[in-house]
């Protein structure tokens, strides 16, 4: 029968001095259980997306989430990490065990906690996600290999700068409705398109607002089997999910099209019998602005090297076509490494429920999901829909 995403929470993602990991896990996962109107008791099995790999000293903390109620004591729970698709991965393995049989109800926790550490560690933490002897060992950081991507990119197709600009601004604009986003400030397209003390270089041709925040934040999900998802007050249905991986290495792939990707949009369209042209909104992963726009061709919007095109015409504007990251994005809400997957789902929940706020795109009925661990390494796509 599949699973339904039967309540959430969300909290808001900036940089947060006084929680820690264990309050950012426990408050949403609270918060999440009371959403969908179930007993603790009744969550059969718990999943944690959360990269850490240095950003908090607690490095075994998938049990912190029972904290949250004592009704989750003796529940199986597991911590899932695939670097930046830590939250998808999360939410497929409840998914999995759901779709198995192991269990009807599973709470599904992304979290992350960045600012604790230095931004140099940061980038040290994020960089050891890369083929590390071919790349952090050398030197490059993920800011460095996007900024390889849009060179390659410029190099086949022209130089894009203005493009990256435009979808940096459209997505800052598109924070300022999102109450949980990190930037809520509608920076223009003038200020991102122009190199300044305020927007330096970051890895030519990146600038800093091409790039994603450093961010604490959680998200939650309960997840239902779809044979009683009647029983809650509202359910979204995983009409088909697919994850594809690629080679780590960069050496052994052509990373600037975005192949995985591609077969990962391809694989979850197809089986969920349906076109692109039947979504209502998507959400994709905008760590950097390159991202997005090879995104864009990946899906099937644009032919490669045309991507373009839909930012210019305003298909993926707000009321356009097909709204791209109408909550802000990573750009704009933030990138709390494990709690981004989850996330994605939840806003994409919402819209699907008409719950969405000021973020609300009309008639919202199909919904899209890309999540990306790695340079298009672990890529998982989602394509929901409301189920009553």
């Amino acid at each position: 029968m599949g699973t339904c995403i039967v309540g959430w929470a969300h909290s808001p993602f900036g940089r947060f001095d006084q929680l820690d990991i264990e309050a950012l896990i426990t408050g949403v996962a609270r918060e999440a259980i009371a959403h969908a109107e179930v007993p603790a008791a009744a969550i059969d099995t718990i999943w944690l997306g959360n990269l850490n790999g240095g950003f908090v000293p607690e490095i075994f903390c998938s049990s912190l989430a029972l904290q949250a109620d004592d009704g989750l004591r003796w529940t199986p729970a597991t911590r899932v990490e695939n670097a930046c698709a830590s939250g998808a991965a999360a939410v497929f393995a409840a998914c999995d065990a759901i779709e198995a049989g192991r269990a009807k109800i599973a709470l599904v926790v992304g979290a992350e906690k960045m600012s604790g550490i230095s931004g140099p560690e940061v980038t040290r933490v994020l960089g050891s996600a890369s083929y590390v002897r071919e790349e952090a060992a050398r030197g490059l950081t993920f800011p460095g290999i996007f900024g390889l991507i849009a060179q390659a990119y410029f190099a086949r197709h022209g130089d894009h700068s203005g493009t990256l600009a435009r979808i940096a601004a459209k997505n800052h604009a598109n924070g300022v409705r999102n109450p949980w986003a990190q930037m809520r400030k509608d920076l223009g397209f003038e200020f991102c398109n122009t190199v300044s003390d305020k927007n330096p270089l970051i890895a030519a041709p990146l600038r800093k607002t091409d790039c994603s925040l450093v961010s604490d934040g959680a998200a939650a999900l309960v997840l239902a089997d779809a044979s009683i998802a009647r029983q809650f007050p509202r359910a979204v249905r995983f009409r088909s999910r697919v994850q594809v991986n690629d080679f780590l290495p960069m050496s052994r792939r052509d990373a600037a099209s975005f192949e995985g990707p591609r077969r990962a949009w391809r694989q979850a369209l197809a089986a969920a019998g349906c076109t692109l042209d039947d979504l209502s909104f998507a959400e994709v992963h905008d760590c950097f602005t390159i991202a997005e726009l090879l995104s864009y061709e990946a899906m099937g919007l644009a032919a490669p090297g045309q991507g373009a095109r839909v930012v210019e015409d305003g298909t993926v504007a707000r009321g356009g076509r097909l709204p791209v990251n109408i909550s802000g994005g990573l750009k704009a809400k933030g990138h709390p490494i494990g709690a981004t997957g989850v996330s994605m789902h939840v806003l994409s929940a919402m819209q699907l429920c008409g719950e969405a706020g000021d973020m609300q795109v009309p008639g919202a009925r199909l919904g899209g999901v890309f999540n990306m661990g790695g340079l298009a390494v672990a890529n998982y796509v989602s394509v929901l829909e409301r189920a009553r």
